[in-house]
């Protein structure tokens, strides 16, 4: 639904780089690039941004 504030491994807080990574992926930037300069070394970290996806606009509806 909406991004975890913190990884569920590490406990890193990864919610604040959420909305940069799509925000730079959808101009057509490397992931991989832009997780190294966002700061989001840690593969568990990496998992939490790269597999998440946006149901929340689909959801709302029914609420």
């Amino acid at each position: 639904m909406i991004i975890p504030v913190r990884c569920f491994t590490c406990g890193k807080v990864v919610g604040s780089a959420f909305e940069k990574f799509v925000e730079r992926y959808k101009k057509g930037e490397d992931p991989q690039a832009v997780l190294d300069d966002l700061g989001v070394d840690r593969y568990c970290c990496r998992r939490m941004i790269v597999s998440h996806i946006d149901l929340i606009d689909e959801v709302m509806p029914f609420d």
